[in-house]
């Protein structure tokens, strides 16, 4: 859903600029804050890219108008005071000038989020099955053998945990999260509905 700009109130702040905070909407990582006036909103969600106020060249700028490094627009959000705005996006390439992903550098780390994004690159080669793609071949095994892979890399996971062997335990609890990434993608399920079902319980 996208905000009515109407409902947007560009003169809050006494410059017709409301802040825009980039999301990534794969990982959750937030990617950086940026300024949108009213043009810059109408132009980031008809073109589906966001595109800033600059405050310091007094213009419109597309993010990676100059690298090709785009925000391609998921969805966008407003605040309970209409004057702040959230952009969840897939970005193209690196965010910041300095080559991260993020332009908060003190954030966590660069992997933060990645089984999200590993789940969306599962999502897409379900949707895709390229030939070469192990994926592609347990997604054509069919549930049996993916619920299988599970199992086997549970039972690796346990032996490695009882023997508090660390390196390995990291390994094969890693095979273990991406074959249930694998399971749950082929059964219509995704870490959304796990988050759901722990937060339900914890209430």
């Amino acid at each position: 859903m996208i905000p009515d700009i109407e409902k947007l109130d560009f003169a809050k702040n006494g410059d017709g600029l409301l802040p825009a905070i980039v999301q990534d909407d794969r990982t959750l990582q937030v990617l950086m804050l940026g300024y949108m006036n009213r043009e810059a909103y109408e132009k980031s969600v008809t073109e589906g890219r966001v595109t800033f106020y600059s405050r310091t060249k007094k213009r419109l700028w597309t993010k990676g108008e100059t690298s090709g490094n785009f925000l391609t627009i998921c969805s966008v959000a407003m605040d309970c005071d209409a004057d702040t705005l959230l952009f969840r996006v897939v970005p193209a390439g690196p965010v910041c000038h300095t080559g991260c992903m993020s332009c908060f550098t003190e954030s966590p780390t660069e992997t933060e989020g990645f089984i999200r994004y590993l789940q969306s690159v599962i999502q897409q080669r379900h949707r895709e099955m390229p030939a070469a793609s192990y994926t592609t071949k347990l997604f054509e095994r069919g549930i049996n053998k993916i619920a299988q892979k599970v199992g086997e890399e549970a039972v690796e996971t346990v032996i490695e945990a009882v023997a508090q062997n660390k390196p390995d335990l990291i390994y094969e609890a890693s095979d273990l999260v991406y074959h249930l990434l694998v399971l749950l993608e082929a059964n219509g399920l995704s870490l959304a509905d796990l988050e759901k079902e722990l937060a339900r319980r914890h209430k």
